[in-house]
């Protein structure tokens, strides 16, 4: 304030001359303070800060404004503004293994000495070894065995409080960051945009339903009603006179490739105009989302940042993107390039 007051008393001493000096240095001050109070708001705005501009992060913003714009002829009644998610791979990473299987083998050894037996049975003796070669040569078999012995004979309410312990400790094997900030911040962001234009998110995941939601409304936003997954059949019963629900080592619903459209049904009964997914197993929930009437949004997240992420496709065992990336292109499903299109991948690199 004092060098503002001190021009200004220059100026009045100094005539006419001290007074244009004085009145164009306020004006590029004024001018300035525009500009950055524009770039300011500009940043403010934007409700993709983390996407780079180009034509993926256009065609989102494209489809939400023709769908939420009164008078478009695309205009859809918020109550039909439906999107779902798949998790691993385009909420979260996947690689170099589902983290519900981290989860599984950690889970196994907590309960092992409950269970002297698999020590010496397969698949239990080769995962508590950290074998993860002979576990593979037990196959899809091994693994829902090890699900079964993990995710079933106790309470929901007890397996709800496992899932939370382990996510709250549990680190990643590469970057070393508990599991639950290996999340997307540009889909973070997506979430939030849809949400804030009249959007009802979704989840639909191959995942395991009750472990995802023991942990997503935390960290996504969305609530466990609209959390849909691989199910387990459950149990009614009385102990010490309360009423819980037992998990039982039996299979409800395989919540991933053609089982994604039986779930949408069974938990929403309607289609949604909105779906991302990021593997050959989401394509049949693209393809049951984009048959609908009017607009319609498919979109994959393509893994192509070895640098920051991992860099995979067609050849991957985990995360396989291959007739589905051959559908997006034939049907134009947008497509994610987390390398150009991502500034950052982890909420812990936002600047």
């Amino acid at each position: 304030m004092s060098g503002v007051l001190g021009m200004h008393d220059s100026a009045r001493s100094g005539g006419a001359p001290a007074r244009r000096m004085f009145a164009c240095g306020w004006a590029v001050l004024c001018l300035l303070g525009a500009l950055a109070w524009s770039q300011v708001c500009m940043a403010a705005q934007d409700p993709l800060p983390s996407w780079n501009d180009g034509a993926t992060k256009q065609q989102i913003e494209s489809f939400v404004k023709k769908v939420t714009t009164s008078g478009s002829p695309d205009f859809v009644d918020p109550a039909k503004r439906i999107a779902v998610f798949d998790n691993d791979g385009t909420l979260w990473a996947e690689q170099p293994a589902y983290f519900e299987f981290f989860f599984a083998l950690d889970q196994l050894k907590a309960l092992s000495p409950q269970h002297p037996e698999w020590k010496t049975t397969e698949p239990f003796k080769s995962a508590l070894a950290g074998d993860m070669k002979g576990l593979a040569a037990s196959g899809e078999k091994g693994v829902l065995e090890l699900v079964a012995a993990t995710h079933s004979g106790m309470t929901t309410d007890e397996f709800a409080r496992n899932v939370n312990q382990w996510v709250s400790t549990a680190q990643h094997p590469k970057s070393h960051r508990v599991f639950t900030e290996m999340v997307y911040q540009p889909m973070l962001e997506l979430l939030h945009y849809l949400r804030d234009n009249g959007f009802k998110t979704y989840i639909v995941s191959g995942g395991g339903q009750d472990f995802m939601r023991a942990w997503v409304p935390a960290v996504y936003g969305i609530p466990p009603e609209q959390i849909v997954g691989s199910q387990g059949e459950l149990k009614y019963e009385l102990q010490n006179g309360k009423p819980v629900l037992i998990k039982l080592p039996k299979v409800a619903l395989i919540d991933d490739g053609p089982g994604k459209p039986v779930g949408i049904q069974r938990s929403l009964g309607v289609k949604p105009i909105f779906a991302f997914g990021n593997s050959d197993g989401d394509q049949q929930m693209l393809e049951w989302t984009t048959s609908g009437d009017g607009a319609r949004f498919a979109g994959l997240v393509h893994h192509t940042d070895a640098a920051r992420e991992w860099s995979y496709d067609r050849q991957s065992k985990i995360g396989k993107l291959d007739k589905a990336l051959d559908e997006a292109t034939a049907k134009d499903w947008t497509v994610v390039d987390m390398k150009k299109d991502w500034k950052v991948i982890y909420p812990a690199e936002k600047q």
